[in-house]
C-alpha cells in the first residue's frame, strides 16, 4: 500500500469540510465525484472498488470533519438542542437502512440517481419560501399567531438570537427520506435540514448552520459506521483505503475548524449560490459518466 499515493487529498479536503462547515451540509457531495469519476482517469492504482466504497470512505471522513466543526460549534454556544432532537430521531435509523440497501444497488444506478439527486438539491436550495410560509413566520415573530416554540440562543460572544420554531409535521417525511438518501448515496440530510431550518423554521442563519452540523456529524456517524462494517466484512480490513482516508480526515478536521471561524463572515446568499454552481457541476458530471458507461 502506498501511503504516498493521495497526498493531494490533504489540500482538497481542507477545501471542501471549510465550504461544507460555511453552508452547513455534507462534503461527502464533493468528494464522491473525485473518487468516482477523477481517480479512475488518474490511473488504476488511485480507482476504489466502486461507487459503494467511495460511498462509505466519503462518509467516514465528513463524520470527522463535521466532529471538528460540530466541536467549534458548541464552543461558540450556537448549536439549538431542542430544535436539533426531532431531525436526529428521524434521520438516524433511515440512514442506517440506506446504508444497508446501498450494498445491494447496482453501482451504475447509484452514479445515474446521485446526478440526478445533486441537480434536484440544487433547485431545493434555490426554491423560494411560499408566501404563506412567510406570512406565518412574520406574525409569528411579532406575536400575532401562536405557531410555535420562542427559541433564544445567546452565543460565546455575546450575540443574541430570538425566533420561533414551528413543529416539523410534514418536514419529518423530507428528513426521513433526506437520511435515507444519505445512508445510500452519502448526501441529503445537511442539505435537507439547513434547508428547513433557514427557510421554514426561519433560524437565523449562524444558529442554523451549527444546529445541522449536529444533526449531520449523529447521522453521517452511524450510516458511515455501517459502511465501514460492510466493506471489512466482505474484503477485510484492506477492502478500506487507509492510505486515503489518513489524508482526508486531519484535511477535514482542519477544514471544519476554519470553517466555524469564518461563519459570518461570508455572505449566506452567496454562499447558497456558489453550492448550487457546485451541485449543478457535479450532477451534469455524473450523468455524462453514466451516459459514456464509464
Amino acid at each position: 500500500m502506498d501511503y504516498f499515493l493521495y497526498w493531494f487529498m490533504m489540500p482538497f479536503s481542507i477545501l471542501v469540510a471549510t465550504t461544507a462547515t460555511l453552508g452547513g451540509i455534507g462534503g461527502a457531495a464533493m468528494f464522491i465525484p473525485l473518487f468516482i469519476i477523477l481517480f479512475p482517469l488518474l490511473g488504476p492504482e488511485y480507482a476504489l472498488v466502486g461507487p459503494v466504497a467511495a460511498i462509505g470512505i466519503a462518509l467516514l471522513t465528513q463524520t470527522f470533519g463535521f466532529s471538528s466543526a460540530l466541536i467549534g460549534y458548541l464552543r461558540r454556544r450556537l448549536v439549538d438542542f431542542k430544535t436539533a432532537k426531532p431531525f436526529i430521531v428521524i434521520g438516524i435509523p433511515t440512514a442506517v437502512i440506506g446504508a444497508f440497501l446501498s450494498h445491494l444497488a447496482d453501482p451504475t444506478l447509484l452514479k445515474f440517481f446521485y446526478g440526478i439527486l445533486m441537480l434536484v438539491l440544487a433547485c431545493f436550495l434555490l426554491k423560494k419560501p411560499k408566501q404563506k410560509e412567510m406570512y406565518k413566520v412574520s406574525n409569528a415573530l411579532s406575536g400575532d399567531l401562536n405557531v410555535g416554540q420562542e427559541r433564544k440562543v445567546i452565543a460565546k460572544d455575546g450575540s443574541v438570537y430570538n425566533y420561533h420554531v414551528v413543529r416539523l409535521g410534514n418536514g419529518s417525511y423530507i428528513t426521513g427520506i433526506g437520511g435515507f438518501i444519505t445512508g445510500l448515496m452519502s448526501v441529503g440530510i445537511g442539505e435537507v435540514v439547513m434547508t428547513q431550518l433557514i427557510r421554514n423554521f426561519r433560524v437565523p442563519v449562524p444558529v442554523a448552520a451549527a444546529t445541522s452540523v449536529l444533526i449531520v456529524t449523529l447521522t453521517i456517524m452511524l450510516a458511515s459506521f455501517t459502511h465501514v462494517l460492510s466493506l471489512i466484512s466482505e474484503g477485510g480490513l484492506g477492502a478500506v483505503p487507509w492510505n486515503l482516508v489518513m489524508y482526508t480526515i486531519p484535511g477535514v478536521i482542519i477544514g471544519g475548524q476554519i470553517g466555524t471561524k469564518l461563519q459570518g463572515c461570508v455572505s449566506s446568499k452567496k454562499m447558497e449560490k456558489a453550492i448550487v454552481i457546485v451541485f449543478v457541476l457535479i450532477g451534469i458530471s455524473m450523468m455524462w459518466v453514466v451516459c459514456q458507461g464509464l
